[in-house]
C-alpha cells in the first residue's frame, strides 16, 4: 500500500490510520442527532477508556451470552480456524482489549505459527495496554497497533505482507444498520488478498427474554456502560449532562430484529453543550438512542459475506444456535 498514508510513531509503538471517507466529528455527530428529534448519538464514542473496562465488565456477566458463547466456540474451534487461516498477521476491527484473541494466539502458539497481531481501535491509551499485557504473554509475538476508526473506510488500512486473517468479534456487526453491515464486509473483501480470511462473530435472533436479560443485567453495568456516554460528551465538548437525571433502557425491536439501547432523561431540563454553543432542551421520558445491535439467522449471516465475495470455510455455532462464528475466503 501507500506508505504516505500512513503515519508510524515508533516511540508509540502505534500506526495511526488515515481516513478514506468522510466521516463526521463528534461535534457534526451531536449537531445532526441531538439537536433535533428524535435524538441520537452513534455508539462508537462509548468507548473512552472507562467504556472499554465497562464493557470488558459487562462481558463477565451472566446475563450478557455473547461474550460467553462465543469465547466457548473459540476455544474449542480455535485449533481448526487457524489451522484453515495459516495467518502470519492478524487484523483485528474494534479489538478493545483483545481478550478473546487469546484463543487465536494460543491456537498459533500450538501449531507453530509465528504471526504479528494488529489491533485497531480508537481507544490509544488500550492498544498500548493491550501491547504491553500480549508481548509480555507471548514473547514470540510483535504486536503493532492501528489507532484510528474502521468505519470511516478502509482504504488507508495498513495491510503488511503475507497471508491476513482479519478478525471482527465481539456481534460488533450488529452495530451497523443493515446496509453498513454489507458495505462495511464488501470494504474487508477488497482489503483481502487470495489466502487471506475473514472471521466474524455474528449475534442471532432467539428468544425475546434471553436478549433482554443480556442487555439489561442486575448489576447494572450495562446501564453504567450507557450512562459514561454523559461523561464523554460532557468531557469532549463542555458540556452539562447530569448522570444522574437518566436512565438506561433497552427493548428488542422484533420487526427490525435489534435491541435498541436509549438514555431516559427523568425530568425536564435544559443542557448546555457549550463547545458547539448550543443547548438542548429534553422533555420528561424524552429518549435518546445510543446504540443499535442487529440480530440474523444463519442464513443472514452467511449472505453477509457471500454478497461481498467471500466463500465460507466454517461456520461453527453451539447448539441452541444463539451465536455464529464464520470463517471466509476470498473467493
Amino acid at each position: 500500500m501507500d506508505g504516505s498514508a500512513v503515519s508510524e510513531v515508533e516511540e508509540k509503538h502505534c500506526i495511526y490510520i488515515a481516513q478514506s471517507k468522510v466521516s463526521n466529528t463528534l461535534e457534526q455527530d451531536v449537531q445532526q442527532g441531538m439537536l433535533n428529534n428524535p435524538r441520537s448519538i452513534p455508539p462508537k464514542y462509548f468507548y473512552d477508556e472507562r467504556g472499554s473496562l465497562l464493557f470488558d465488565q459487562i462481558c463477565e456477566t451472566d446475563e450478557y451470552y455473547p461474550t460467553r458463547t462465543e469465547a466457548a466456540l473459540l476455544d474449542r474451534y480455535a485449533l481448526e480456524l487457524v489451522g484453515v487461516a495459516r495467518p502470519e498477521h492478524i487484523i483485528e476491527f474494534g479489538s478493545g482489549t483483545s481478550r478473546k484473541t487469546h484463543h487465536l494466539l494460543q491456537a498459533c502458539e500450538q501449531q507453530g505459527i509465528s504471526c504479528e497481531y494488529f489491533p485497531f481501535d480508537v481507544c490509544e491509551e488500550m492498544l498500548h495496554q493491550v501491547r504491553n499485557d500480549f508481548m509480555r504473554h507471548y514473547q514470540w509475538l510483535d504486536v503493532k497497533p492501528l489507532v484510528g476508526d474502521y468505519t470511516a473506510g478502509l482504504e488507508n488500512l495498513h495491510r503488511p505482507n503475507g497471508t491476513c486473517l482479519y478478525v471482527f468479534l465481539g456481534s460488533s456487526i450488529g452495530n451497523f444498520n443493515v446496509d453498513e453491515a454489507k458495505e462495511f464486509i464488501a470494504e474487508v473483501s477488497e482489503c483481502m488478498c487470495p489466502g487471506d480470511t475473514l472471521l466474524l462473530g455474528v449475534d442471532r435472533v432467539k428468544e425475546e427474554h434471553v436478549l433482554h436479560e443480556a442487555y439489561n443485567d442486575k448489576q447494572g453495568i450495562t446501564g453504567e456502560f450507557n450512562l459514561n456516554l454523559l461523561n464523554v460528551l460532557n468531557n469532549r465538548l463542555n458540556a452539562d449532562f447530569d448522570p444522574s437525571t437518566f436512565k438506561h433502557k433497552a427493548v428488542y425491536n422484533s420487526d427490525q430484529q435489534r435491541v435498541e439501547m436509549y438514555l431516559i432523561s427523568q425530568k425536564g431540563q435544559k443542557v448546555n453543550l457549550n463547545g458547539l454553543g448550543e443547548s438542548i432542551k429534553l422533555d420528561d421520558g424524552e429518549e435518546i438512542l445510543t446504540e443499535v445491535s442487529h440480530k440474523y439467522t444463519h442464513k443472514q449471516a452467511e449472505t453477509l459475506l457471500t454478497d461481498a465475495g467471500l466463500h465460507i470455510l466454517r461456520h461453527i455455532e453451539p447448539e441452541n444456535a444463539w451465536f455464529s462464528v464464520v470463517l471466509a475466503s476470498k473467493r
